[in-house]
Order: structure tokens, then C-alpha cells, then sequence
């Protein structure tokens, strides 16, 4: 947890009524005073009373709810944050630990889908592909049945640079010789386990490489570290959650 977490996470708990200003919710949560302003606006922060003289009067909950929200931006994306923020203040408890319960469960499928790919990529990556037979490779159909997926991605694919099987000619039809079928293998659980294709283009080339297939690891430890510190940041944000459930009717 942040410095500047554990500070406000102790004023908040112990003064979650007491008069704030915008610029104590900001720097408490780590926002400019527009920000905080443009938060309340979206409903993630509920309305601020008015002085007589039209100032925002803010309390610990704002700030609590603006802690929470930063921590459920940092696991689930903003959109998501700002959603079930919105449903904290509104919604029956229900409905907002369904929400809870769906971003928990995301992230639970993109573990488990990480988990495999490295499985596969370690196998995948150890296959023999040197002096390949004819009757090894595979026409864009059956490599598309192996993997379970369409031939239009495969065709996606190569457009993109991913998997690009060689072809005498535009119309000429693709056959996947063994290195490309690693290759798609490779480019579908990377896939799976969330890499965007533009960051498979910029990967894909140097693990054609010889002695670059390590690179693989290294990516979905990447995409392993980025997990975790999402897992982290929707604790965070459950803690802080609950800390209004105990002041809001």
C-alpha cells in the first residue's frame, strides 16, 4: 500500500464525517481538484453539500469513495471502476457484490488462462521443427480444427504478421509447415491469455529467432506480474469499499 494510502486510509476511518475541503479529498487521494470535482460529476463520489456561499463541503466518505475508486481503476479499468462505484452508492448490496464477483471472476479466468499458456508455450517451444516432412504440414482448415478456432482468424493472423505461411502467390492456398503451426500455437494461447496483436507484432519476429524462444517466458511472467498488482489493487479497493458500507444508510 502507498504512503499516502496508509495516511488517508487512517483519517478516513477515523473521521468520515468530519468537513473536507476539495483540495483535502485531492491530495488525499491523490487527484487535482478538478478531478475530484469531474468524480462526483460521473457519480463516483456522492453529492457534496453547499456552503451558503456555494463551496463543495466534503466529508471522509468522498474521500474513502475516491481511494476506492482509484484502487478499482488500477484492477478493473476505470469504466468498470466508475460502473460499480456508481452501484455502491445506489444499488442494493446485491447487486454491487455481483459486480464484485464478476471483476474477482475476470481476473480469476485470465490467471488460470495465463497459467495454461505458459504450460504451452514451455511444451510448444520445445518441439523439434528441423527437416520437416510434407506430410507434417497442414492446410489452414485442419490447423484451424487443432486449435479450435476459424480460419478467418488464421487469415486475421497472417494479414497481421503473426503467422504468415509461405504462398507462391496471393491466391495460392496457405499450407502450414511445422514452424508455422508453432507458431499459431504459440500466437493463440498468447492470445487467450490476453495479448493484444498489436504487442504480438513486436514480439512474434524476434521469437522466429534462433535462441529467442526465451522470450515467451519472459512475456507471460510480464503478464503474470501485471496480475498480481490487478489482485492487489481490488483488495485494496474491497477494504475501502467497506469502509462506507459502515457510514452510508
Amino acid at each position: 500500500m502507498e504512503a499516502w494510502e496508509r495516511t488517508t486510509w487512517g483519517s478516513a476511518v477515523t473521521g468520515l464525517q468530519s468537513a473536507l475541503r476539495t483540495v483535502d479529498v485531492a491530495r488525499g487521494a491523490g487527484y487535482s481538484v478538478q478531478q475530484i470535482r469531474d468524480l462526483e460529476r460521473a457519480g463516483v463520489l456522492p453529492p457534496a453539500e453547499r456552503t451558503a456561499s456555494g463551496h463543495r463541503r466534503y466529508t471522509g466518505v468522498h474521500l474513502q469513495a475516491a481511494l476506492a475508486y482509484r484502487s478499482f481503476a488500477a484492477g478493473a479499468g476505470p469504466v468498470e471502476a466508475k460502473r460499480l462505484m456508481r452501484a455502491a452508492h445506489r444499488a442494493p448490496t446485491a447487486e454491487l457484490l455481483t459486480l464484485l464477483d464478476e471483476l474477482h471472476a475476470r481476473l480469476h479466468i485470465e490467471r488460470r488462462d495465463l497459467g495454461l499458456a505458459r504450460q504451452a508455450a514451455a511444451a510448444i517451444t520445445a518441439e523439434p521443427v528441423d527437416d520437416p516432412r510434407p506430410s507434417d504440414s497442414l492446410t489452414i482448415s485442419e490447423l484451424a480444427d487443432a486449435l479450435g478456432i476459424r480460419p478467418s482468424t488464421l487469415r486475421h493472423w497472417d494479414a497481421e504478421g503473426l503467422v504468415v505461411p509461405p504462398r507462391t502467390s496471393p491466391a495460392a492456398r496457405r499450407t502450414y509447415a511445422p514452424s508455422d503451426v508453432r507458431d499459431a500455437r504459440i500466437v493463440h494461447q498468447l492470445r487467450r491469455a490476453g495479448y493484444g496483436v498489436g504487442a504480438l507484432r513486436q514480439l512474434m519476429p524476434s521469437l522466429r529467432r534462433a535462441g529467442r524462444w526465451e522470450e515467451v517466458g519472459a512475456a507471460l511472467a510480464a503478464r503474470d506480474v501485471h496480475l498480481t498488482e490487478r489482485s492487489r489493487a481490488l483488495l485494496r479497493a474491497a477494504a475501502a469499499l467497506d469502509a462506507l458500507f459502515h457510514v452510508e444508510p
